[in-house]
């Protein structure tokens, strides 16, 4: 599914792309920008309860990070920066998120509230160790790009679950997503541990 999800992005934004690079909007701007409006966006709209606000105007930013891909490759620049910059801005957005849904819970005096927290808080310190462990193989020279959470299938699930919760639906359908994808997470976490130590042994 994520990979259509890509073609189709990869097609829309196409002329969008070659309209910012004839006005010399260069790729990592993009990127650049796209990653402080989700990160404003999340720490100011999501913890003061504008939910679906904050859902949507991070949906169309995240949005972004396909398209400063596409600017790449159009102007023959992709290259080993623009994945590093790209990947280290990913990690503020995803935590700018989880941060900002964190502190919505903290203001909750209920059982909600307290099952939030704890499910937002799981989710932040897993996803960032989803990205860390694959890093950490290719580092060593072997791969782990496996798991059934994946930061796309991440975003789709938290970002729709606020959308829902935003135009009304009980917070208890934004609890029960954040502890599917910590439970996710967790498995990912697991299998690319498994697949690290199979490569290792076989050294």
């Amino acid at each position: 599914m994520m990979d259509r999800l890509r073609g189709f992005a990869t097609w829309f934004f196409t002329p969008v792309a070659d309209r910012l690079l004839r006005w010399r909007v260069s790729p990592d701007a993009v990127t650049i920008t796209g990653t402080v409006i989700v990160v404003l966006a999340a720490m100011t709209l999501l913890p003061t309860g504008h939910l679906l606000a904050g859902s949507l105007i991070i949906t169309v930013f995240v949005l972004t990070d396909s398209l400063d891909g596409v600017m790449a490759r159009r102007a023959g620049r992709s290259g080993a920066w623009g994945a590093f910059l790209d990947s280290t801005l990913d990690r503020f957005a995803d935590a700018a998120i989880f941060t900002g849904l964190t502190l919505w819970f903290v203001g909750r005096d209920d059982a909600v509230g307290d099952w939030g927290l704890g499910l937002a808080l799981a989710c932040l310190v897993l996803g960032s160790i989803v990205p860390y462990a694959r890093a950490r193989a290719e580092g060593l020279g072997m791969t782990a790009k496996v798991g059934i959470a994946e930061r796309a299938d991440r975003l789709v699930a938290v970002l729709v679950a606020i959308f829902l919760v935003g135009v009304g639906l009980p917070a208890v359908v934004l609890v029960v997503v954040l502890g599917l994808l910590a439970v996710a997470s967790l498995i990912t976490v697991v299998q690319r541990m498994a697949t690290v130590r199979r490569q290792a042994v076989q050294q």
